[in-house]
């Protein structure tokens, strides 16, 4: 159980651009690790980090110092620089423009914990489109198919 401490809970998702799946089995503990320590430097303390192939979830508690969308900016920059320096089969690796956030009712951080965790099994049902078409319509977020995916 995670103690409720008046941050706000957000998840983000991203995705890698074109839906590559570029997040394999020999970076994507590394990438996680990183996508943390991003968080931990901007005093967003990290919940969980998990995903699959071609896109992340991160689950964090929003530093009262930070905005949202400085969060969202260093994770993307400073991880895709990051991954890029791994090998050169990452060289070409970028994140797609588009992103989701998403408030995160602190009863349900325990729900979205395992969610998270079991991306693997989840994904070998449901493609990441389907999936961020569901968290859309949980968080009655209206949107437009033409600018979600790049």
């Amino acid at each position: 159980m995670v103690e409720n401490t008046g941050l706000e809970e957000l998840c983000i998702v991203r995705n890698t651009k074109n839906r590559q799946n570029l997040i394999d089995d020999s970076i994507e503990a590394s990438l996680y690790e990183y996508l943390g320590g991003i968080c931990k430097g901007l005093e967003c303390n990290l919940v969980k980090v998990g995903g699959h192939k071609n896109h992340v979830h991160v689950l964090c508690l929003l530093s009262r110092k930070v905005a949202q969308m400085k969060l969202l900016e260093e994770i993307k920059k400073q991880s895709s620089k990051w991954i890029k320096t791994k090998s050169q089969a990452y060289s070409n690796f970028y994140w797609q423009d588009g992103y989701g956030i998403f408030p995160i009712n602190p009863t349900e951080i325990d729900k979205v914990i395992d969610y998270i965790q079991s991306q693997h099994k989840h994904h070998k049902h449901k493609s990441f489109q389907d999936e961020f078409r569901a968290f859309q319509k949980k968080y009655k977020v209206k949107y437009d198919e033409r600018y979600v995916w790049d």
